[in-house]
């Protein structure tokens, strides 16, 4: 099958990154990705993760020091950026006045709400054309934005958490059946890998191991997109990350009440049918509830659920890959979409 595309992946020697050149290497309609260089990888660590990825079963990849200039020259039409918030914030800009299609699996575009996007602290250089790209950017969850995703110019990538709590609860928001003033809470955990690539204090492996955490309390930059694209108020959600002594992998435990007593069909019945046809949602049966193992080195999200004999109190369990379902899966799959073609191309 002829190559249909041209793309290049910026920060591809990161966790999300390097899995996303992977995924990218062997897409069929796909010419092999352009891995662009900033001047900050040029470090003897980066060079050798750049050839780690070279070296990794993909054969041999293009790689090229970045320049808005070279990009016409190599023919590139769609530009990942697996790079750190502020340096996306200012990318885009110039990206999309050269015509580019961005796919971002950093958090600058993701939240519509200044007060979301405080947590950030971005400081834009053109605060109007910034404005614009924060209306028209479009939150990548394809399960929730399929249509906005094909047609879009910008996507922002969602994050790990976001998407494992968002599954987890949209499909009952969609059907009214939570009780939002009872309170939602969210109780996630997440690999060490969720961290990113650059060691800290709390991820070196003596911290880690045999260890288990919480941390940014009322604070993750998260919380945001689970409020916004789910429409609750603040006060009605409670979302705690944690995390878990493994390399990967994200558990999300939801506990809600309903609205009114419910039975067991009728929130199977609930899920299965706000996910029908979506290939990378797997809704398990009553009281069976995924595990990490299940799903990690896939792009599936696995939902399970247990309901309380008085039929009003539901606790669901979201399980996913953080690097793949959670970051470069989904980008995958969002491009996928936006060039009209099947969502598991290079994922199944």
């Amino acid at each position: 099958m002829a190559a249909e595309l041209s793309a290049a992946v910026l920060g591809s020697t990161g966790y999300s990154g390097a899995e996303l050149v992977r995924l990218l290497a062997r897409h069929p309609k796909l010419e092999k990705p352009l891995l662009l260089r900033r001047n900050s990888e040029g470090s003897e660590t980066s060079g050798m993760a750049l050839a780690g990825i070279n070296g990794n079963g993909n054969g041999h990849l293009p790689t090229a020091a970045f320049a808005w200039e070279a990009l016409p020259e190599h023919g590139i039409e769609l530009l990942f950026l697996a790079t750190p918030h502020g340096a996306s914030r200012e990318l885009v800009p110039e990206a999309m006045a050269r015509g580019l299609r961005v796919i971002d699996l950093s958090g600058a575009w993701r939240l519509k709400q200044a007060e979301h996007r405080a947590v950030y602290g971005f400081k834009d250089a053109d605060g109007n054309m910034a404005a614009k790209l924060d209306a028209s950017a479009v939150y990548g969850l394809p399960e929730l934005n399929a249509e906005s995703i094909a047609g879009a110019a910008l996507v922002a990538n969602p994050g790990c958490y976001a998407t494992s709590v968002i599954l987890g609860l949209a499909p009952l928001v969609a059907a009214d059946l939570i009780d939002r003033e009872k309170g939602i809470i969210s109780d996630s955990k997440s690999g060490v890998s969720g961290a990113g690539k650059e060691p800290t204090a709390r991820t070196h492996f003596v911290s880690v191991a045999d260890n288990f955490s919480a941390y940014s309390v009322f604070g993750h930059r998260h919380t945001g997109e689970i409020l916004e694209q789910l429409r609750l108020d603040g006060r009605q959600l409670i979302f705690t990350p944690h995390l878990l002594p493994i390399p990967r992998g994200i558990l999300s435990t939801i506990y809600v009440h309903l609205k009114r007593e419910a039975t067991a069909e009728e929130i199977r019945d609930c899920f299965g049918d706000f996910y029908a046809g979506k290939r990378w949602v797997r809704i398990y049966p009553a009281e069976t509830l995924p595990e990490v193992q299940f799903s990690v080195h896939t792009n599936y999200c696995d939902l399970g659920f247990v309901l309380a004999r008085d039929g009003r109190r539901l606790v669901i369990v979201s399980c996913l890959d953080n690097l793949l379902k959670g970051a470069a899966g989904q980008a995958v799959q969002n491009m996928n979409l936006m060039y009209g073609w099947d969502e598991a191309e290079a994922l199944a």
